[in-house]
């Protein structure tokens, strides 16, 4: 084997370990059920989901827009909303404290609470 195709394994293997160490760290599953809903980073909502009971909560926007959350059987997720793309919506429940159900739209995000 020459040095430049010793050195490209290399480079592939430390691309490949950063990759496996980076999903793992955002896959990872949340330390509470605290979950907090927020737009431009002002809290609207906080929820333990396994003392919430089921429900669904219209947060409406002053320029007309909405957003739906739905809490079912422990979990929380957009259900339905104006915004064009509807991403907020696809993303589904909110799974992992790494990654949040996100519409850019509107500037909700709802995610898992720090620790505190």
């Amino acid at each position: 084997m020459t040095k430049g195709v010793k050195i490209s394994l290399a480079a592939v293997t430390a691309i490949i370990a950063a990759s496996a160490m980076t999903s793992i760290y955002l896959l990872r599953k949340p330390n509470s059920n605290k979950v907090v809903i927020s737009r431009d980073n002002e809290i609207l909502y906080t929820f333990d989901l396994s003392n919430t009971k089921d429900q669904t909560i219209k947060i409406e926007y002053p320029e007309n827009g909405y957003n739906i959350v739905e809490i079912k059987d422990g979990a929380i997720c957009i259900s339905d909303a104006d915004c064009p793309d509807q991403t907020c919506v696809k993303t589904g429940v909110l799974k992992s404290s790494g990654i949040p159900v996100v519409c850019l739209p509107h500037h909700l995000v709802i995610k898992y609470a720090d620790d505190e």
